[in-house]
């Protein structure tokens, strides 16, 4: 006998992990080293949130987990175990990024649609902490997020506009 516990590092080993995804209570199984964005994807065949870079530089990766946008490529889902999760699906159902969607659309903000999610998660997170933010403020925010088929422009404006309309207490414009 060796001492070597075999079990440590059975490639077959899972965890069984609880969320709350989307307002819905929710268990997987996964292998230890699976991402949070793996699972989402596979297990719960909610694909609106993208696997991109795979080093959280893209941006298109992002949830909001108790609240905040953290990229799910950089995070093992045993790590998000218990957390509050909500993704591009439980966003839109709820309508809490309606009139960003509309506004990007209206403004032509997006091309191919696979960083729209991401850049969708990280708006609604500023638009949350910051009513009236300047457009500096609003490119810093998207500084995380790349979208190789579309200017940024358009998504600036159309974050910007959202946030004034939000502020007139009235829909986008």
């Amino acid at each position: 006998m060796s001492g070597f516990d075999e079990t440590l590092d059975d490639p077959d080993e899972t965890v069984r992990v609880r969320f709350v995804v989307n307002g819905r209570k929710v268990a997987c199984e996964v292998a230890p080293r699976e991402t949070l964005v793996d699972c989402l994807r596979s297990a719960l065949e909610l694909t609106g949130t993208h696997a991109g870079c795979e080093m959280g530089a893209c941006g298109a990766c992002l949830v909001q987990l108790d609240g905040r946008a953290v990229h799910s490529c950089l995070m093992f889902a045993v790590q998000a175990d218990g957390a509050k999760i909500d993704t591009i699906e439980g966003l839109t159902e709820s309508g809490a990024i309606a009139d960003l969607q509309a506004e990007f659309h209206r403004r032509n903000a997006l091309q191919c649609g696979f960083c729209t999610p991401g850049m969708l998660v990280n708006a609604h997170e500023l638009l949350s902490q910051v009513e009236q933010p300047s457009r500096d403020e609003i490119r810093d925010a998207l500084s995380g997020n790349y979208c190789r088929c579309t200017g940024y422009e358009a998504i600036v404006d159309a974050i910007d506009a959202v946030a004034k309309a939000r502020r007139e207490g009235g829909g986008a414009t």
